[in-house]
């Protein structure tokens, strides 16, 4: 009797161990692909779908190639679309996404993947907003840790996981890399300013205006349905 109780045991704890054995189902991640190939993720916040990553292609959609220019001392001269990476390093591009001028953006042929747009000042006052208003939306947008931004970045939470670079700022040279994010909205201040949602370091979240020949992040916002 006790042998049997003990294969019977025996047997019932090796089933439960192959039942825990069973492969957990994948779930696959909303992804975007833009034309050069490169991937981003996106995530939602609030009534808004947005890329996880900074942009960092180097065609326009319909497969024109924008400039790429390296020359910072006549970067702010120009009128016409035109990328650089942060310090002329490509790792930089690669990292933190290209710096674009406001001309690449939004004159001429389209930046953004097919159904994704460059975001216009009011949405990103909407994602403000969302977060609770500008006094308290820096932390909640920024990456957390040290490998992007300067110590100790201590208060971002990322809890909206919009995940904010620091990829700093170019115009007659480069700056703010590791302190401060620039993002283009797609609506202009003037002839020759456009809008930007800038986060910095001390965790300030605000709209403001650059000029257009200052090459900055994108990221994009998908299209409503």
């Amino acid at each position: 009797m006790t042998a049997i109780c003990f294969i019977l045991i025996f047997t019932s704890g090796c089933k439960k161990e192959e039942d825990n054995t069973d492969p957990i189902p994948e779930i696959e991640e909303p992804r975007v692909t833009d034309i050069d190939g490169n991937v981003y993720h996106t995530v939602t916040i609030g009534t808004q779908t947005w890329m996880l990553e900074n942009l960092k292609v180097t065609h326009y959609r319909n497969g024109d190639p924008i400039t790429h220019f390296t020359n910072t001392a006549q970067w702010q001269n120009l009128t016409t679309g035109a990328y650089i990476n942060y310090d002329n390093n490509g790792l930089n591009g690669d990292s933190y996404g290209r710096l674009y001028n406001w001309y690449a953006v939004f004159e001429g042929p389209l930046l953004a993947p097919a159904g994704w747009h460059i975001p216009s000042k009011a949405e990103w006052q909407t994602l403000i907003d969302y977060l609770g208003g500008a006094a308290i939306a820096g932390p909640k947008l920024k990456e957390t840790g040290t490998v992007h931004w300067v110590a100790p970045n201590a208060t971002a939470t990322n809890e909206s996981g919009f995940t904010a670079l620091p990829a700093g700022n170019c115009w007659t040279n480069f700056s703010f890399l590791g302190t401060a994010s620039y993002f283009w909205s797609s609506t202009e201040y003037t002839d020759t300013w456009a809008y930007s949602l800038l986060i910095y370091d001390n965790d300030l979240a605000f709209i403001s205006f650059g000029e257009k020949s200052s090459g900055r992040s994108v990221r994009c916002i998908k299209d409503s349905e």
